[in-house]
């Protein structure tokens, strides 16, 4: 399928970022809880200071130049001050000249409508952070530098990359952006209320789930079972765990794809099944779309266990405040038999092709210093988001956070059981997608429609929504 770059830059009506109350992992509602999220204490920050600033080394690509550059990020409160005080230390450190201006643009979806209406070779930025969903879409523009470009210029080692985390970013054999704020959904557990229950054994599919939430409730004093938010992220979720496409073309990898394939593959009408089943049973009531509201039943004590990020887990642990002890475990299966991983969320960083050598230099040496070891692991204890670079696990910040915080190994042993064939789909229409599976599945809760109308309709309007964009976007 050809790509029609010209209506693609032109077209107003492109369905990314558009739908406010549409978001991803570490989009708009991600961003908003960012300032809560990731609360590091005092010794934490000073240490990791210490620790990059003495370990920082930059490297010089040959051809580099003196050159201001501008990073579009979208990360607020104490992630947007870790990103700047990483930032303070390039400028700072490096010895070609380099001086990079950070600015702050809101949620994603403002930073990609912005992008939208610049023009190539004056995008207003140089390097952006883009939310996961972003990924086909940025592809399409024809508006960056693939990563990969960068990377063979400078003979630089991908294999230090997550390889479960540089997956997603990556079609044929090409890494179009490089990760950096990345993270996958966990489940959450009240070890008090499991105790208090005399359960031992902790579920990990939707079948256990729903074999002891009696249980946890009648005994365990739990108001709910499971607070789960309706949220597009754990459908899609849900279908890697079942090792099935949420659309065609080999999940959109091959090429871009033209209508979903989780209603005639049994995925979603799996998913839904087993919500629902949990739903009419009480064990599961309706806590409303996203995940932040579930988070809240679950760290006031209400719900014996809840789905959210790994990135959510510090901001768990401050709210709960020592009320009850936290577990964490995998993201759970729909059915036992299922042997799939999770995909990644949270955002990456793209190069701009502002048709300025000296700038694409400077912003490849800016990107290696953010994904260094040391970087990294500050970053990781800052905000909770992976390290994507291997080596960060060796710094001493990284050890110090992981033994303050344990429960985070958790997503770490998930990331690395999962495989890159879990890497998930890429859809040029995520964002309104999302806001479709949303719908259907809370008016399927409501009682508006059965789990076979909510999947039918799911699929309609998302491949009607598929069909418009490449109407304009493809010949």
């Amino acid at each position: 399928m050809k790509k029609r770059i010209g209506s693609l830059l032109l077209s107003t009506t492109m369905l990314l970022g558009v739908l406010a109350g549409c978001s991803s992992e570490a989009g708009t509602k991600t961003t908003e809880a960012d300032v809560k999220e990731s609360v590091a204490t005092t010794s934490t920050n000073l240490e990791a200071e210490k620790t990059l600033e003495s370990n920082q080394s930059q490297s010089t690509s040959a051809g580099t130049k003196e050159a201001t550059i501008t990073f579009w990020h979208s990360m607020g409160g104490v992630n947007g001050e870790a990103i700047q005080f990483l930032v303070d230390k390039f400028n700072e450190e490096n010895t070609n000249g380099i001086t990079v201006l950070a600015e702050y643009q809101g949620s994603y979806d403002d930073a990609i409508n912005k992008l939208k209406s610049a023009q190539i070779g004056n995008m207003g930025a140089d390097l952006v952070q883009i939310y996961d969903i972003g990924t086909r879409f940025m592809i399409d523009s024809g508006w960056v530098v693939p990563m990969q470009e960068l990377i063979d210029a400078d003979s630089y080692d991908i294999t230090q990359i997550e390889p479960n985390i540089a997956a997603y970013y990556t079609i044929d054999n090409k890494l179009y952006s490089m990760p950096f704020n990345s993270s996958t959904p966990i489940l959450y557990y009240n070890k008090a209320i499991f105790d208090k229950a005399g359960i031992t054994s902790i579920p990990t599919s939707f079948s256990e789930i729903e074999s002891i939430s009696s249980q946890l409730m009648k005994e365990g004093g739990a108001s709910e079972a499971i607070a789960l938010g309706i949220y597009g992220w754990f459908f899609e979720q849900f279908i890697c765990k079942q090792q099935l496409n949420y659309v065609n073309n080999d999940n959109g990898r091959s090429d871009a794809a033209t209508s979903v394939e989780f209603d005639f593959n049994g995925g979603a009408l799996n998913i839904v099944k087993a919500w629902k089943a949990l739903a009419e049973k009480g064990y599961a009531p309706n806590v409303g779309r996203g995940g932040d509201n579930a988070i809240t039943e679950f760290s006031a004590g209400k719900a014996a266990m809840t789905l959210g990020s790994t990135a959510s887990l510090k901001q768990i642990l401050t709210d709960v405040d020592g009320a009850f002890e936290v577990g964490t475990a995998y993201f759970p299966k729909i059915k036992d038999t299922d042997k799939g991983g999770v995909s990644i969320g949270g955002g990456s960083l793209w190069a701009l092709n502002n048709q300025d050598d000296a700038k694409k230099m400077a912003t490849w040496e800016f990107i290696k210093f953010l994904v260094s070891p040391q970087s990294q692991a500050y970053w990781n204890a800052q905000t909770g988001y992976f390290p994507i670079t291997t080596k960060a696990q060796e710094e001493q910040v990284f050890k110090d956070n992981i033994e303050k915080y344990p429960q985070f190994m958790t997503a770490i042993d998930q990331l690395h059981d999962s495989s890159p064939s879990c890497a998930g789909a890429l859809l040029s229409v995520f964002p309104e997608a999302r806001q479709i599976v949303e719908t259907e599945i809370e008016n399927m809760i409501n009682g508006l429609h059965n789990e076979e109308e909510a999947v039918a309709k799911m699929a309609t309007d998302i491949n009607r929504a598929i069909e418009e964009y490449n109407l304009l976007n493809y010949e």
